[in-house]
């Protein structure tokens, strides 16, 4: 470097001198490994010297302290990379944890919502029909139904369903925690049925054969729970209506 002989005498030694001292502390820098005291001392020193460098036209010194500073910054991710990527998963990992206990949470509020209604429409004969999607998109048939877009919640449903109210006739479709539409009509089943049944029972098979939604069904006449999924109707009590519902909405095809 021929700029070094330019230099008065003095200050090149210098330069040398604190340019091979620096080299011999990245050295025994490597060997030590890199450890939390060390990494506060070593970078704010490589900046420091490099500042004198530029500042005093001591190039060997200048580049020196460059050079040990890339390095010593890419020995401490090399290091700790498995440190770092670990950091890196756990994080990812706590914010999937939050959303999937949030979703949960919310799920079982849904679940608690629809038990109380039910049980509700269920002590007071009132008819109703509800339908929650699960895989399988229920777009095509709810467009003759009515938009509501509301949160699901027993007293939204229980005054959906009251008797002389306008949308009380049709179903309500349910989509995650959303009802999306009610007085919704479904093509009822052309199968016979075992027992006394009425048109809301037959429109709930029938949607059950041609989807993977899951209907519930209350009898305006006894009160009665059933259960419509994969083209079959059971009957459930108020003891067990929740269990066999969760039930059903967790299985899969």
């Amino acid at each position: 470097m021929r700029w070094c002989f330019d230099l008065p005498i003095g200050l090149a030694i210098a330069d040398a001198i604190i340019a091979l001292i620096l080299a011999c502390f990245i050295m025994v820098f490597i060997i030590r490994k890199i450890n939390r005291v060390a990494a506060y001392i070593f970078y704010p020193s490589c900046v420091c010297l490099m500042f004198v460098g530029y500042v005093f036209t001591m190039p060997l010194l200048l580049i020196t302290s460059s050079v040990v500073l890339v390095i010593g910054m890419s020995l401490i991710l090399f290091i700790n990379a498995s440190e770092f990527r670990y950091l890196f998963l756990k994080n990812a990992t706590l914010k999937t944890t939050r959303k999937d206990k949030n979703t949960k949470n919310s799920t079982e509020l849904m679940y608690k919502a629809i038990d109380d209604a039910v049980k509700s429409l269920s002590r007071t004969k009132t008819g109703a029909i509800i339908t929650f999607e699960k895989a399988q998109s229920l777009d095509n048939v709810i467009k003759n139904g009515t938009a509501i877009n509301a949160p699901v919640s027993a007293e939204l449903l229980m005054t959906i369903f009251y008797p002389g109210t306008r949308l009380h006739d049709g179903a309500v479709v349910i989509r995650g925690n959303m009802i999306i539409s009610a007085s919704v009509y479904y093509t009822p089943t052309t199968r016979a049925l075992t027992g006394k049944y009425g048109s809301r029972h037959r429109a709930a098979v029938g949607i059950s054969e041609i989807s993977d939604a899951v209907t519930v069904v209350v009898s305006e006449e006894t009160g009665r729970i059933s259960l419509a999924y994969k083209a079959k109707l059971e009957p459930t009590s108020l003891d067990t209506f929740l269990d066999d519902f969760v039930y059903l909405m967790n299985e899969r095809d």
